[in-house]
């Protein structure tokens, strides 16, 4: 039996978002959040959630952002929210500690300031 090499491999980064779908409420602009914030050297993985639409009304409108606190092992979450709907994305990191996490959730935080 003979090894195979594959040599069709192309060298790009490994995307961190991953889950048992991919979907994120608010388009480019979500997309280019999360890219961003899966750059950061400590997420190892971001997972999307259920999308949740509380209520009738304008689903368009602003998108806003914000990562919140760590649970005990460090694992923060990311709460996208637009018009009347709203998404909660895992955010896997490599660190173990509540104190950690909640330093990563400060970093990340700032980052989200100019979105």
């Amino acid at each position: 039996m003979t090894d195979t090499i594959n040599t069709n491999r192309v060298n790009k980064p490994k995307s961190k978002l991953g889950g048992s779908h991919t979907t994120i409420i608010g388009g480019r602009t979500a997309k280019k959040i999360v890219s961003m914030l899966s750059q950061h050297p400590e997420i190892k993985k971001i997972i999307p959630s259920v999308i949740t639409v509380k209520g009738k009304g304008n689903s368009g409108g602003m998108l806003s952002a914000r990562v919140q606190r760590p649970d005990e092992r460090g694992n923060l979450r990311l709460l996208l929210s637009r018009g009347t709907s709203f998404q909660e994305l895992r955010l896997v990191t490599t660190v173990g500690s509540f104190t950690e996490g909640k330093r990563i959730m400060e970093e990340l935080n700032l980052l989200l300031i100019d979105y």
